[in-house]
């Protein structure tokens, strides 16, 4: 049984989107977490409507290079899209 004061894991969720990512809010506590940190929000911009060679552009082409060559399923044992899954949709990889 969890005690009284242990930290509440509903509380942590809200820093993470159900649709892969964390959101705004978790990436300003994470900064505020570790300062000099130089984390972003995903590049969720289509890659048709992205300037070729722009910062952003590249950021999304290096996560997906990344992200990408990274082993684990694309879906779990109940068939619901894992994190990765989540994550490679929204950078639209």
């Amino acid at each position: 049984m969890a005690s009284k004061n242990a930290p509440s894991r509903k509380k942590s969720l809200g820093n993470y989107s159900k649709k892969g990512g964390m959101t705004a809010k978790g990436v300003a506590k994470y900064r505020k977490d570790n300062p000099g940190s130089k984390l972003k929000t995903a590049v969720t911009t289509p890659p048709s409507k992205l300037k070729k060679g722009s910062k952003a552009a590249k950021r999304r082409k290096s996560f997906c290079a990344r992200m990408s060559g990274v082993k684990g399923p694309m879906k779990d044992k109940k068939g619901r899209p894992t994190r990765k899954a989540l994550a490679l949709k929204k950078w639209n990889c």
